[in-house]
């Protein structure tokens, strides 16, 4: 069975229709139930001393895997052969990749950016990021938004899909079931940074060929600049706070021409964050609309690269 088939239908249905809101009040989301198993371990789990919060969050990390795949799997092996089975195999994967969804979160910010309001923008932008919309002026928002784009297509739809490619529904599903432990409890404070050990290491393998491989499409997606956007992701991804994330971000704004990342406020402290292709100017309103038509063309060529894979 094709899984870059399965992949790409995947992509097809949520391209026309994402997650349909009538769908969410009726069933949710097989990210929130994920969600829902994850907060009920936590709150069982994460006591005691520094040793055993590493050791119960490794164990959570197991037991939500097994949640996620063994149930994959047992689907996977019942699938028909050829096509009916790559068309059932994407609708049931569908959920799981976010792509209208990422280009409409986005969009929600360029569109009160580009009129001049700033307020709206950023009430928006506080919707996909969590530093301080007060603080952020014109360029402010747009780097949180193009930020958010960039890192968000890595791991809400190049990395599923990656691991979808390789295993079918259980890599799909483990993929999601790792980056959904990392986003609840892979965090760096009191609460969290022991018990989250394990999670947030395990997100941190799960995304190192993705995050390369959306640098890379980010880089190919704008052919003119595309050596710049190579160049600024060689030189300034590893200066990026995560081991991932710096790859997409830096191509994206070499890619543009602008300069990322630097320093942010979350609440009442500041994080001295470097610079992404630093030299560059501040992105503006414009910016981030060029930067969702990069994303489109990035997303373009994906689809291209499983098409190749289904028919080879």
């Amino acid at each position: 069975m094709s899984f870059a088939g399965m992949m790409l239908v995947a992509l097809a249905i949520d391209l026309g229709i994402g997650w349909p809101g009538w769908l969410h009040a009726r069933i949710g989301h097989p990210v929130t139930w994920l969600g829902a198993v994850i907060s009920a371990l936590e709150a069982r789990c994460n006591g005691g001393n520094r040793t055993r919060r590493i050791g119960m969050g490794a164990l959570c990390v197991v037991l939500v895997l097994a949640v996620a795949v063994v149930p994959a799997l047992a689907v996977q092996w019942r699938l028909p052969d050829g096509i009916p089975g790559v068309i059932l195999g994407g609708v049931l994967a569908w959920p799981l990749i976010a792509l209208r969804a990422m280009h409409a979160h986005v969009a929600a910010v360029a569109a009160p950016l580009a009129r001049g309001d700033l307020a709206g923008a950023r009430a928006a932008v506080a919707m996909i990021v969590g530093r301080d919309p007060g603080a952020l002026d014109e360029a402010g928002v747009a780097r949180a938004a193009i930020e958010s784009l960039a890192e968000n297509t890595g791991d809400g739809i190049v990395a599923p899909v990656f691991w979808g490619v390789v295993a079918g529904l259980p890599g799909i599903a483990a993929y999601k079931a790792a980056n959904t432990l990392d986003s609840m409890i892979g965090h760096r404070n009191d609460r969290f940074e022991a018990f989250g050990k394990a999670a947030a290491r395990l997100d941190d393998l799960a995304n190192l060929i993705p995050a390369r491989l959306t640098g890379l499409l980010f880089a190919l997606a704008a052919p003119f600049q595309a050596g710049r956007a190579l160049r600024v992701m060689a030189r300034d991804a590893r200066a990026h706070r995560s081991p991932n994330a710096g790859w997409s971000e830096a191509a994206m704004a070499g890619a543009l021409g602008v300069r990322l990342s630097g320093p942010r406020a979350y609440g009442d402290r500041v994080s001295e964050e470097p610079w992404l292709n630093g030299a560059a100017r501040d992105p503006g309103a414009g910016d981030v609309r060029r930067a969702l038509r990069l994303y489109a063309r990035a997303m373009a060529l994906m689809a291209l690269a499983l098409s190749a894979l289904w028919l080879v």
